[in-house]
Parts: structure tokens; C-alpha cells; sequence
């Protein structure tokens, strides 16, 4: 079998089974990686069960810093034998098989390399405890695979000590392992392996780190101190991490945390709690998902027709109901950008890596308290429980934090009548009071129902428009605080114009080179909030043939745009991925080729272009 020859460009592939502590070696695995300085990207696809159930890592190196997922896999360790079938025919001509081999096995397929390593017979060999033979397995396997690729021990033994520093009984019998895996493979195997990893210069200071993990600590930056959360995947890692960093950063010196982190009996009761957290002048948000906002969205009504600010993070993952819980998609623009009944509409934010879950995070209570509304964040799975390489996270030292139209006693005290819903800056946004404030000055009745600007029950139809309008008008004008959409222009004049938002941004910006290399120009606008800037529509009016690509089904982006900017939905054509793996260029570029096949307009138009070039 002729072997592949590549140099920090492959995709590597661990299929194993839930529980059986694969996740840590892998993750040393793709840290030893980043280490060397070598852009890479892994992907966790895990079940949505405890243990037992097929669990696979994959990990893109890319040397050109493509960090999205690729389709194909160059190299499979293959530890599941109840996934072998499906899993070899991931594998792509030419690549490399690597198996426990201590029960000799048949695999169907001549055309790849196959590479046995009895890591149950080293196990046995040396450890008696089942448990430490299961978890030792892994290391092994990664001691071996150091070998073959060339990775620096020195470098995976410091992420041992790192990986067990509160286990420091486990420091030596990890190194021991990794050690056997290496003897292995320094003894057994040839040292012509194909793929070979070598150290790189970056560029810049980067960071590993997942969204959730970049939004928990946002939070804290942002001065969150109240965070009320009910367990949902994928979101639960988000507020584990501002439990981490307010037991890190919050302490005081007697010892006491600055923070309160309450896990609610429901979703209702969390959002309620983050609610009135918000209501008496406390930073406060709340995580879930999906099925989350769905039961959520009756308190959002409330926070938004009684003016209170909130920080709701939706991590997006797979649907419909309760889905998918383990895999991604962008599947709840619709439900959060209308939430809760009646006439309601929320702001929504869409960060594009952890980078800017981190900015995004800060910025989101900033925007939801000076407009006195919800902000509802859209990340997804893929952001916010996988590992991405970024830059650091840098928060500006001239930071301040915009608690907006808040009256202070002394304000009460100059203010002659107040009441809590006028406009009187013609912005639509109110000024506000926080409770105790003042001993006798700024104190109001609180309710979701219909009111009048002094915050007085009425059924009067015609005050409650009116205050229907003066929200309409704060939504409106909010743009002006929102992060606006990032435009991209093509090398060359083009009349098509791709859309796009959130986790798709590296496979769109893989796709863009790669059409570009077949005589495609293609302009790009990413989405970063809603409600929409001015540069989406004129982005819009530019282009006469628009894509937008999605990780839905039904096209939920196109239909907002449509709906919200007045523009007829077949103006657009729909790049549409939801079988919740996160998108890759191939299915970008495929797809977008396919649609300009379909299309007899756009397709005359680019045979010309082309044929000019």
C-alpha cells in the first residue's frame, strides 16, 4: 500500500466508547498540537447518554489555519470495534488505520494502511485494576502516536502534570503509560509514518478555549454577580464556567465570594430569578438552549413590556423539541428573535468563535441595560463546547460599564415628576430607578401587563399603543448600540453575495478561497445582531443574486431578513446544512455550485464572467 506523505495538513479521527476516559487524552492530544504552534481544531462528537454509546474526536490540522471541520479522515484510531465498519469508511485512500490490535481483527478495505498496536495486552501487562487498564489504554495509544507523528515529549509531559496537578498520585502512573505507548512504537512500528507534525511560529498570541468557558468569563468581566440556571445541554458548561471565575476573581479577604450561582428548580424559575436579580440592580443572565427558551418565554414578555433588562444565553443545538442535544445548529433564530406572545421582539447577539463570545458577553449587558430589554446571545454547540484556537482575550483597560438611564437620589431629588415609562429624550428608552435608590423619591409598581407611562394599570387601548410605539421606536433606534455586520468585498466586481453568521464563519471563509481558485468572485456579509444594520440591506441591494447559508432547515435567517428589511424572499437562495455536524467548506462549496447549476440566470452570467477572465 503506497503511504500519504502530508506536513501539518490532515484530519485525525479517535472513534471510542462514552466513559471510558478517552476525553482528557484526546484533548492532550490536540493541545500538544497547539503547542508546537500548529493551527488546529477539534471536534467532540459525544452521545447524549452517560456512557457506552459510540463517541468520536476529531481534529483538523491545517497549516494554512482552515479551522473548520473537513470532510475525510486521514488517520482513524480505531477503539470501538462496534463502529469499525461505519468508521473505515470515513477513511480516504491511501490513509492510516491504527487499532488495538491484542484481538487480531479483519478489516474489508485494501486501499489503506493498517496499524495494529496491542494496547489491552500492555495494559494487562502492567496494571491489575480494570478501571486503570481502561483509562491507561488511551495513553498509551497517545504515548504511541507521539512517536509517529513526531510530537515533543516534553511537551505532553508537561500537559500530563498539568491535566493531574489536583491528582498528583496520577502524575507518574500517566507518565508511565505514556511511556510504554512509546517503547511501543520505537520498537514495532516504521518510522516512515505518512503524517508528520512540525513546529510552527505563530503569528500571533493564541488561546485554546471553548465559547462557554470564553462567555463565563465575559460574564465576570462584565460584572455579572447573580447567574440562575437550569442543567440543559449544551449549555450547563457556561454556567460552571462563571462559577469558576467568580470563586477565581470574586473573593474577598476574608474569603467570601462576591456572587451569588443558583442552579433553579426549572427553567421558568431561572429566568424569573435573573429577572428580579435585574430588577433590583443586579448584573444577572441566565443559559439554556432551545427547549429552554420555549419555557422561557413568557418571562421574556414580561422583562421586555416591563422594560428590564436581561442577559438570556441560547447555546443553539440540534431540534426539533428536545432534539439533538449533543449536536449543533443555528435552529431558534425564529423562536428568539419573536419569543413570548404578543407583539414582542427581541434583540439577538451571534458570535462567530470564543473570541467573541468573550467581547460579545461584555457587551451584552452593557446594551441590555441601556435599553432596558432582554438580549438573547446565539451561540451554538459548536462554539460553545468545542475547543477553538483565537486570539487572547483582550478587554480594554478604558472599559466602562453602561448601566444607561439610571437615576441616581440625587437626580430624584432635582426631578420634579417621574414616571417610569415617559419618553422624555424622544429615544423611546425611559429612565429608571433601582430599589432603595432613595428613601421616598423613584419607587414604582412593576408589572407586565398593560400600563401607562406612570407605570399605572390601565386597559386603555390607545396608552397601551402608545407604549407599543414608544418600544417600537427604542427597538428601532438600538441599532446604533449593537455590533455591526462585517463586510468582506470579493477581489473582483461582483453582483453575488453571500450571507452568513456565527460558528459557519471559517468554513465560509475556506469556501470563499476555494471558489475563488474556480473563477467564482464572491462578496460576504457576516451577521452580527439583530435587529439588522443599514449595511445589511445596502450589502443586499448591491447584489443581485444573494446566498444565504444556514444551519437550519427551513431557512430561518432568510426569512427574518426578509420579513424585517421588507425584501422578496426570492431574492435570496438558501445554503442549508442541519444534520447537526458543523459545516464544512466542501458541502458550502458543493452546495453553492449545485445552486448556481439550478439557476439558468445566475449560471449565464458567470459562464460569461469566466469566460472573459
Amino acid at each position: 500500500m503506497q503511504e500519504m506523505t502530508k506536513i501539518n495538513d490532515f484530519v485525525i479521527k479517535f472513534a471510542n466508547v462514552n466513559g471510558s476516559g478517552s476525553a482528557s487524552a484526546n484533548l492532550m492530544f490536540a493541545k500538544s498540537i497547539f503547542r508546537m504552534g500548529i493551527p488546529v481544531s477539534p471536534k467532540n462528537i459525544f452521545p447524549s447518554n452517560i456512557q457506552g454509546l459510540p463517541t468520536w474526536y476529531e481534529i483538523r490540522v491545517n497549516k494554512d489555519g482552515y479551522t473548520a471541520r473537513r470532510d475525510g479522515v486521514d488517520c482513524l484510531i480505531a477503539l470501538n470495534p462496534q463502529t469499525y465498519q461505519s468508521d473505515l469508511k470515513e477513511l480516504v485512500k491511501g490513509g492510516y488505520l491504527i487499532y488495538d490490535s491484542t484481538m487480531e481483527r479483519k478489516f474489508p478495505r485494501k486501499d489503506v494502511n493498517i496499524i495494529g498496536i496491542p494496547m489491552a495486552s500492555i495494559c494487562a501487562e502492567h496494571y491489575d485494576d480494570p478501571r486503570q487498564r481502561q483509562l491507561f489504554k488511551n495513553i498509551i495509544c497517545l504515548g504511541a502516536l507521539s512517536v509517529l507523528l513526531k510530537i515533543d515529549m516534553a511537551i505532553l509531559k508537561g500537559l500530563i502534570k498539568e491535566e493531574f496537578q489536583k491528582k498528583p498520585k496520577l502524575i507518574e502512573p500517566n507518565l508511565h503509560a505514556l511511556g510504554l505507548g512509546r517503547k511501543y512504537a520505537q520498537n514495532n512500528l516504521a518510522s516512515n509514518f505518512g503524517l508528520q507534525l512540525k513546529s510552527m511560529r505563530q503569528k500571533s498570541k493564541k488561546i485554546m478555549i471553548q465559547g462557554n468557558e470564553a462567555s463565563g468569563l465575559g460574564c465576570v468581566f462584565a460584572g455579572a454577580t447573580v447567574a440562575s440556571w437550569y442543567p440543559i445541554t449544551p449549555s450547563t458548561s457556561l454556567a460552571e464556567a462563571f462559577e469558576k471565575y467568580v470563586h477565581m476573581f470574586r473573593k474577598d479577604s476574608d474569603g467570601n465570594i462576591k456572587g451569588a450561582i443558583v442552579q433553579a428548580e426549572d427553567e421558568l424559575s431561572a429566568i424569573g430569578m435573573a429577572i428580579g436579580a435585574n430588577w433590583n440592580g443586579a448584573r444577572s443572565f441566565t443559559a439554556t438552549s432551545g427547549p429552554g427558551v420555549s419555557l422561557m418565554s413568557e418571562f421574556l414578555g414580561l422583562a421586555y413590556f416591563a422594560e428590564i433588562p436581561l442577559v438570556l444565553f441560547n447555546i443553539q443545538r440540534g431540534g426539533p423539541s428536545t432534539g439533538m442535544p449533543t449536536r449543533t445548529q443555528q435552529s431558534d433564530i425564529i423562536s428568539s428573535a419573536y419569543a413570548s406572545h404578543g407583539d414582542t421582539k427581541q434583540i439577538l447577539l451571534f458570535p462567530s468563535d470564543p473570541k467573541e463570545c468573550f467581547e460579545m458577553s461584555i457587551e451584552a449587558f452593557d446594551i441590555a441595560e441601556r435599553l432596558q430589554t432582554p438580549v438573547i446571545f446565539m451561540s451554538d454547540l459548536d462554539i460553545g463546547m468545542n475547543d477553538w484556537v483565537v486570539d487572547e482575550l483582550e478587554l480594554e483597560d478604558t472599559h466602562k460599564f453602561d448601566r444607561g438611564k439610571v437615576l441616581s437620589a440625587k437626580d430624584l431629588d432635582a426631578i420634579e415628576m417621574w414616571g417610569r415609562y415617559l419618553d422624555i429624550d424622544g429615544d423611546g428608552i425611559p429612565y429608571r430607578t433601582i430599589p432603595g435608590t432613595h428613601p421616598t423619591k423613584g419607587s414604582f409598581f412593576t408589572r407586565g401587563t398593560s400600563h401607562d407611562a406612570f407605570a399605572g394599570y390601565t386597559e386603555d387601548g390607545r396608552i397601551n399603543a402608545e407604549n407599543l410605539k414608544r418600544i417600537t421606536k427604542k427597538f428601532d433606534k438600538s441599532i446604533r448600540y449593537l455590533p455591526k455586520s462585517v463586510r468582506k468585498n470579493a477581489k473582483q466586481k461582483t453582483d453575488i453575495g453571500l450571507i452568513y453568521f456565527g460558528s459557519t464563519s471559517p468554513a465560509v471563509e475556506e469556501a470563499i478561497d476555494y471558489l475563488f481558485d474556480e473563477g467564482y468572485n464572491i462578496d460576504r456579509i457576516r451577521i452580527r445582531s439583530f435587529p439588522f444594520d443599514k449595511n445589511l440591506k445596502k450589502f443586499i441591494n448591491d447584489h443581485e443574486h444573494v446566498f444565504i447559508l444556514e444551519q437550519n432547515r427551513d431557512a430561518q435567517m432568510k426569512f427574518l431578513i426578509s420579513n424585517e428589511l421588507e425584501i422578496d424572499i426570492n431574492h435570496f437562495v438558501s445554503l442549508l446544512n442541519f444534520d447537526g455536524s458543523p459545516v464544512t467548506a466542501k458541502f458550502i462549496v458543493d452546495e453553492f455550485k449545485l445552486k448556481v447549476m439550478d439557476n439558468k440566470k445566475i449560471h449565464s452570467k458567470i459562464k460569461k464572467s469566466k469566460s472573459a477572465a
